[in-house]
């Protein structure tokens, strides 16, 4: 029983780093994607503009 839930965990483990390293990257991919950049540079502006 004891192997069996160590395997499991294994399992988990690896599926768990697999699914959060491919939300990263795809965040990744969107944040630097040339299309959004313009998106980007008019959030980053927000700040300084006056009402």
């Amino acid at each position: 029983m004891a192997n069996m839930y160590a395997f499991l965990a294994n399992i988990a483990q690896s599926v768990g780093v697999l699914y959060f390293m491919a939300i990263f990257l795809a965040v990744c991919i969107y944040a630097l994607w040339p299309k959004n950049q313009s998106k980007f540079e008019t959030a980053a502006r927000l700040p300084l503009e006056e009402d």
